[in-house]
């Protein structure tokens, strides 16, 4: 603790490795930055680090310029950032979380980093959090994995986040701890975020939440698609749960979404499916079982994204594509 009348800083560091989401480093840039110039007293440092340091580039092209990481961190926070792929060998970090956690240092693991430390730690993932999306590949490589939906789940002095959009969400709770409530609520203005969500707040969409359209039977709609994608229910059953007439629901749909039940049903299996072939080693009948396709699958999927489930393998295992090329785009 600082002396009496000390001003006191906090330092983060910001663990990124080739390919990281720019989105979740910006909210926690951003979040900072902001904390800094409403506060009297600037209260936020932080350094960029990767495995080797230099310069880093973000799935989006956006670069970093990043020292090593440390051998005795003296940050009071780390976060690690994911890259659209659980399974790169650079979020694997296990000695560098442990060695801020052994100096008091509260870390922040967010998506693929949060899996991929699920994994390595050999949990079932019950009691922590990952992105949603990829919760379902690990649910679908080990048939075992059940992580919760909330955006984040603290254990000790390790926190695994959904990351993305939820990042500021996180990064606003470490700044309540250091900041006025005043301030606080100023960076979230200022941000545009219009509410605080804690940690146990459950991911919209993916996480079996609505969409926050306004339209009740519409986000009750969403829900059910969401929760129902391996045995998809027809619209003549869903109309009947939700209560109202089928020409009632095609008019919600197209007022809100520019779409057709049917035709949003469908694109959210595929775009589950497309998760399923970059991700995972099943088969191509697997994937389309899995996402509600008995049959058809191979022509429907390449109708939408121009490409066969088989071709895309293919071009997978030559290296010609990547995760940002189909479907985990920064998760857009």
């Amino acid at each position: 603790m600082s002396a009496a009348g000390e001003k006191q800083r906090w330092h983060v560091d910001i663990l990124v490795a080739d390919g990281f989401v720019l989105t979740e480093v910006a909210g926690i840039v951003d979040a900072m930055r902001i904390a800094n110039r409403v506060a009297a007293f600037p209260p936020f440092t932080w350094t960029y680090r990767s495995a080797f340091g230099g310069v880093v580039e973000s799935g989006a092209e956006v670069c970093v310029k990043a020292e090593s990481f440390a051998q005795k961190p003296e940050a009071d926070y780390a976060f690690v950032i994911g890259n659209a792929d659980p399974d790169c060998p650079a979020l694997s970090v296990g000695t560098q979380i442990d060695r801020y956690t052994f100096r008091g240092a509260q870390v922040f693991l967010l998506a693929e980093a949060a899996s991929r430390y699920i994994k390595e730690r050999g949990y079932d993932g019950s009691h922590l959090s990952t992105h949603w999306e990829n919760s379902d590949v690990l649910r679908e490589r080990s048939g075992l994995f059940e992580a919760g939906n909330a955006i984040a789940t603290e254990d000790g002095l390790v926190v695994t986040c959904a990351g993305m959009g939820a990042t500021v969400d996180v990064m606003l709770a470490v700044l309540r701890r250091h900041i006025s409530s005043a301030n606080l609520m100023t960076v979230a203005n200022v941000l545009l975020h219009e509410k605080i969500r804690d940690f146990s707040t459950r991911q919209p969409l993916g996480g079996a939440r609505s969409s926050g359209s306004g339209d009740r039977e519409l986000d009750q709609c969403l829900q059910i698609m969401q929760a129902n994608i391996e045995d998809p229910i027809p619209i003549s059953e869903l109309v009947k749960v939700l209560g109202i007439s089928a020409r009632s629901l095609e008019r919600k749909f197209r007022t809100h979404l520019n779409t057709t039940p049917n035709t949003h049903y469908r694109e959210l299996r595929l775009a589950r499916a497309n998760n399923l072939l970059l991700n995972t080693n099943m088969s191509v009948r697997e994937v389309g079982l899995a996402c509600g396709f008995p049959s058809g699958f191979s022509g429907l999927y390449k109708g939408f994204f121009g490409i066969t489930p088989f071709a895309l393998r293919k071009q997978r295992r030559l290296g010609t594509i990547s995760p940002q090329d189909l479907g985990k785009s920064d998760k857009t």
